[in-house]
């Protein structure tokens, strides 16, 4: 599924006007008729009072429409008009006028705080104040009317977006932003509903099809990409019958140090359970024993030092490298892991303590091999790229170093986002219980032994997230968020493998008479 901005949605509006031959009033009620059947779907014709409050542009054209259908059909409905300035939009006048036809309860025009309806928690809000469109931040008592909405306790279901909030622009006043319960969003999602600072004022979305020109969709470069099952589908190599383990390449773990050896042992294990045919550990010599002990499918090897790596040499040939869990900042590790990045041209994968010494030797960026993956967390990106002033900011930035560099960055976060350059990939799996110490260690684990399998390095990034979050949602399916360990998606990265083409149920049918 693509994420699109708001000039290329507003252009697949008028593209789809033309080549269907259609009117965007008609494109409108489209839009309201999907709203309608999603709530009639749950509503089955339950009394409840609907609350719709429309803006005087299109998405209040949207409400007032979706509000006579709702009337039509005989709910409890009253809409409200944030009647702030005497412009309107030509569907909003439209739709104004088509209420009429169906109730002499015309919509409540609204002009200052105190217009503002008693509304009961049982009750339901519908925001159509502002949709994409909005290019200043609501003030004076619009803004308040949204503090109103958001201080009440009853649901609140936003029309294509919540009002306040940008398609793809920062935040501009966070206190005029409606805190939806639910958006249902017209097409496709839009990039705020996943960045940190926007994406928590959509905690759930619905796309709802409103039949844009499927051409415009397809050949149209996105904003960013999600990552869905049937696309992660796309990216698994299937297994020829007689395969041997050095036809699945042979993945090196490079890190460790005294006390975060574990780190070490999880990204070996999980190197293996991505299907690497061989994987070797490289740590210090103290770390011997517990990874012969704790990962005994994997070979390993000790370097000169025993708390510490020093010369991170190794004669292992091999297209894939982890490097950094675990691995400390002592000056003679950074040392021999600057040695190793000189002396290494195939793509590694750079986490945790590896990306700290990259963004405190900024020379070394040089000789990081073309298609390499680097998997901060939010305060190594920091290092890594600078300080940004937003979550737009940031993306600007990232792909900026992605492209400098020709290196992916994978973000990580409640919404994974993979950059490789301009492309920007949004995973769909994963959940809270996976803020967890050891889960990253377990990333770079997962896409360095789809590396050594030879996956392009983008679709190893892409599928490493994908399957890590997979096998987390599988993990707290039966035991919850909180009880969740890194080794838990280790043991079900198998799983997670199987759900990729495991069928959808479908529901049971209902017995004939």
């Amino acid at each position: 599924m693509n994420i699109f901005s708001a000039a290329q949605l507003y252009e697949a509006d008028k593209i789809t006007t033309e080549k269907q031959g259609i009117a965007s009033i008609d494109l409108m009620e489209r839009a309201a008729t999907q709203i309608f059947n999603w709530l009639h779907q749950r509503m089955q014709g339950a009394q409840v009072p609907i609350h719709i409050f429309c803006g005087i542009g299109n998405n209040g054209g949207d409400g007032l429409a979706l509000g006579r259908l709702l009337i039509e059909s005989g709910y409890n409905v009253t809409m409200y008009v944030a009647n702030f300035t005497d412009k309107r939009s030509k569907c909003f006048l439209i739709n104004y006028d088509r209420v009429k036809n169906v109730t002499k309860k015309w919509p409540v025009l609204m002009t200052c705080e105190a217009d503002f309806p008693e509304i009961h928690q049982d009750d339901i809000i519908v925001d159509a104040l502002f949709g994409i469109g909005l290019n200043r931040p609501p003030e004076g008592w619009v803004k308040a009317l949204i503090q109103y909405l958001n201080n009440e306790k009853a649901f609140k279901l936003a029309i294509d977006i919540p009002s306040g909030l940008g398609a793809n622009e920062a935040i501009m006043d966070t206190d005029a932003v409606i805190k939806a319960n639910h958006t249902l969003t017209f097409q496709t999602p839009k990039l705020s509903f996943f960045l940190p600072e926007t994406g928590k004022f959509v905690p759930y979305f619905e796309a709802l099809d409103i039949g844009l020109d499927p051409e415009y969709l397809m050949t149209t470069p996105p904003l960013a990409r999600m990552v869905i099952k049937p696309m992660a589908q796309t990216f698994y190599k299937q297994r020829e019958k007689y395969a041997h383990k050095g036809m699945f390449g042979h993945a090196l773990l490079v890190g460790g140090s005294k006390g975060k050896v574990g780190a070490m042992v999880l990204a070996t294990k999980a190197a293996l359970r991505s299907g690497a045919g061989l994987a070797t550990a490289l740590v210090p010599g103290a770390a011997l024993n517990i990874l012969q002990t704790s990962v005994p499918e994997a070979m390993v090897i000790t370097d000169t030092g025993d708390d510490f790596l020093q010369t991170c040499a190794h004669s292992i040939k091999t297209p894939s490298i982890g490097i950094g869990p675990g691995m400390g900042l002592n000056e003679v590790t950074v040392k021999g892991f600057l040695r190793l990045l000189s002396e290494t041209n195939s793509p590694m994968v750079i986490d945790a303590d590896a990306i700290t010494i990259l963004a405190t030797n900024s020379k070394a960026m040089k000789d990081v091999p073309s298609g390499s993956i680097c998997t901060p967390h939010v305060g190594e990106l920091k290092r890594l790229v600078g300080e940004w002033t937003d979550d737009y900011d940031k993306l600007a930035k990232v792909k900026a170093f992605s492209k400098e560099h020709k290196v992916g960055v994978v973000i990580k976060g409640a919404n994974t986002m993979t950059v490789f350059g301009d492309d920007i990939f949004v995973n769909t799996t994963g959940n809270p219980g996976m803020a967890t110490a050891g889960s990253g260690d377990v990333l770079t684990g997962i896409i360095t032994g789809l590396l050594a399998q030879g996956y392009d390095p983008q679709v190893a990034a892409m599928f490493g997230v994908y399957l890590h979050g997979s096998a987390g949602n599988i993990v707290t399916a039966s035991q919850g968020f909180e009880a969740l360990m890194a080794s838990d998606i280790i043991a079900n990265l198998g799983a997670a493998f199987i759900e990729l083409f495991r069928k959808e149920e479908a529901p049971p049918q209902e017995a004939q008479e």
